[in-house]
């Protein structure tokens, strides 16, 4: 019996073991710090430059991929009109999104009350050391300080907000010049394919990161120092969950996408911010793979870098529960009138730490300082977990931010949805 001239070709990878799984590596490296954290917290204090010279790593070339991503993407477009456009929407997006976040945390934590009954004299703690140098920030500051000194500095500075806004009016200059810019987008499509490819080879020291940054946690702060605050913790979790349940759940079917899928197609990047607590460690890559999912090149290049200072929606429920928590642990009455006024204040100071890594607990500080009622030296409290809180409201922030910038690219219809649902149907996998 002859076989047929045709089969139907399945489109097969063999498995990879799961051992060389990144995902699993990161985890892996994760529960191996814990244990050295506890066992030997000697070793453990040693080993925290690990993780820094990982987010350097990053760092070091995440403004240069922003630069990059923005200008090939917007001058690729030659349309300003649409380039505004999507700003708008996006920004639009966010503020809605985050001002939903900040109502959620304050109704969990009003309704769990977990620091109810401590009463903290806040007159016996130290000043947190962001507290000594923190400021409220005015809108006018606030819209002085998108505009670098000098474009050399934003970059050096690693000031996200000012390198987007030079980005933008640069990319903007070369779409109105026309083809004069086809050779000035060529080096830039160039020198991007050589940063992808550092953050390539950086991306495998990833597990060791997480090791040690777990590692020295543990060891700095010691397992039993979550037991007293361990139920702010679980109602941060809580608070975490019920966000991702009640809104960006109902955002991405909404839009066409199961958020789950996503999750499992970004999930070595939230696992690693769990491990660091840096969002910037896993910009790189998640350009990479929104474009893979079919979302236009320019929605890409503008959204996400504005959702990185602008889209906050974990650190919002941060903010929300922490200062409301500290109220209740230090005996301080905060009515819902005191608490609305406390709501319009994070929307701008969650703002005013925009692209500054580690910046919740100065931008906390700032708040407290702004409401002229919650002590502000109470911050020293949450000082020993906020690592933890850190990580939960990292994670947030990145999977919020993905949702955003497909949801932006389907409203502006340029995202190949067959290829959004076959990727997603797939999962990400490395070519």
């Amino acid at each position: 019996m002859s076989k047929p001239d045709h089969q139907p070709l399945l489109q097969t990878r063999p498995r990879r073991p799961f051992y060389r799984d990144l995902t699993f590596q990161v985890v892996a490296g994760m529960v191996l710090g814990v244990a050295v954290g506890a066992l030997w917290p000697g070793l453990g204090r040693e080993l925290k430059p690990l993780g820094d010279i990982f987010i350097r790593l990053i760092e070091m070339v995440v403004g240069l991929i922003i630069f990059c991503t923005v200008t090939h993407g917007i001058a690729s477009v030659r349309d300003l009109s649409k380039v505004g456009r999507i700003a708008i929407k996006a920004i639009v997006y966010f503020e809605v999104v985050t001002s939903i976040a900040l109502v959620i945390g304050l109704v969990t934590i009003n309704l769990l009350r977990p620091g109810v009954g401590m009463h903290i004299d806040a007159s016996m703690l130290q000043h947190a050391p962001a507290a000594q140098s923190a400021a409220p920030i005015g809108f006018g500051e606030f819209f002085v300080n998108l505009v670098p000194m000098s474009a050399f500095g934003a970059f050096a500075q690693g000031d996200i907000l000012q390198i987007l806004v030079f980005s933008v009016l640069f990319a903007c200059g070369l779409a109105s010049i026309g083809e004069r810019a086809k050779p000035v987008l060529q080096v830039v499509d160039a020198v991007s394919g050589g940063l992808f490819w550092i953050i390539k080879i950086v991306m495998k020291i990833a597990p060791i990161a997480a090791f040690g940054a777990i590692a020295f946690t543990v060891a700095q702060f010691g397992l039993s120092t979550l037991l007293p605050l361990g139920a702010l913790i679980g109602e941060f979790m809580l608070t975490c969950a019920i966000f991702f349940l009640l809104v960006l759940a109902p955002i991405a079917h909404f839009s066409g996408f199961n958020l789950l899928k996503l999750m499992r197609y970004i999930r070595e990047e939230l696992v690693l911010v769990l491990g660091t607590s840096s969002s910037e460690s896993v910009f790189p890559q998640l350009t990479a793979k929104l474009t893979r999912l079919g979302v236009n090149e320019s929605v890409v290049g503008m959204v996400l870098p504005t959702a990185y200072s602008f889209n906050h929606d974990g650190t919002c429920l941060y903010f929300a529960a922490v200062a409301v928590f500290l109220a209740q642990a230090t005996g301080t009455a905060l009515g819902w009138e005191q608490q609305l006024g406390l709501l319009v204040i994070l929307l701008v100071t969650s703002k005013g730490g925009a692209g500054v890594s580690g910046s919740a607990i100065a931008v906390l500080t700032m708040t407290l300082a702004a409401t002229k009622t919650i002590p502000v030296g109470s911050v020293a409290l949450i000082l020993g977990i906020h690592r933890v809180l850190s990580a939960a409201f990292v994670f947030t922030n990145i999977a919020g931010n993905c949702v955003a910038t497909i949801v932006v690219g389907r409203w502006e219809k340029a995202v190949d949805t067959q290829q959004l649902k076959r990727e997603l149907d797939i999962g990400y996998r490395i070519v």
